[in-house]
């Protein structure tokens, strides 16, 4: 009995404890009185995550340059945010480098065609659609406007979210540069 009696009271004092923790600092903010408080401005950044891993680079030719714009224009179509155009740029980066593919032959993934190499079986459009930047990017962002988060994602989830690629984590390589030509051509 005096075993129980013992645990019993170690178990009060540890609430108390406990109970003076939380409870102290309330308690005692709650004594002081208010000093002529006044709202302090607080930047926030809302920027967007920084780019994971090794990055890549290629140098843009007229055609890859034409199609960043056209993304862009989509995007702009589309209302979203730049950060929708980086995701966009850095998905066609990975899946075309920026080149508006038609049937690869043997090499094809399938049936894929286009900047996003989006196929038609799949229901992104006809080849015809799929072949056309402004289509295609609609197409992409549509999905992309599905995925809950999207903004706050990193890159390479959302862009593996709306393609389901073999290799989910390529995208990341491509976030600099689809940064860079965003900030580059946005206002353009």
């Amino acid at each position: 009995m005096n075993t129980i009696f013992r645990k019993s009271m170690l178990s009060v004092a540890g609430l108390a404890f406990a109970g003076g923790v939380f409870a102290g600092p309330i308690a005692a903010h709650a004594a002081n009185p208010a000093v002529d408080a006044k709202p302090v401005a607080v930047a926030v950044q809302s920027a967007a995550p920084k780019p994971q891993g090794d990055q890549s680079h290629i140098t843009l030719n007229d055609e890859q340059t034409a199609n960043v714009k056209a993304i862009i224009a989509a995007t702009k179509k589309a209302g979203l945010p730049e950060r929708a155009a980086v995701i966009s740029i850095a998905t066609s980066l990975q899946e075309s480098k920026l080149e508006n593919l038609g049937h690869l032959g043997d090499k094809n993934d399938h049936d894929s065609l286009g900047l996003f190499q989006q196929r038609p079986t799949s229901g992104w459009g006809t080849p015809e659609q799929i072949t056309d930047p402004a289509y295609s990017t609609t197409a992409f962002l549509k999905g992309l406007r599905q995925v809950d988060g999207w903004q706050d994602m990193a890159l390479t989830d959302a862009a593996q979210t709306v393609q389901v690629s073999a290799y989910p984590d390529a995208y990341a390589q491509w976030e600099q540069q689809a940064t860079d030509l965003v900030g580059q051509y946005w206002n353009s």
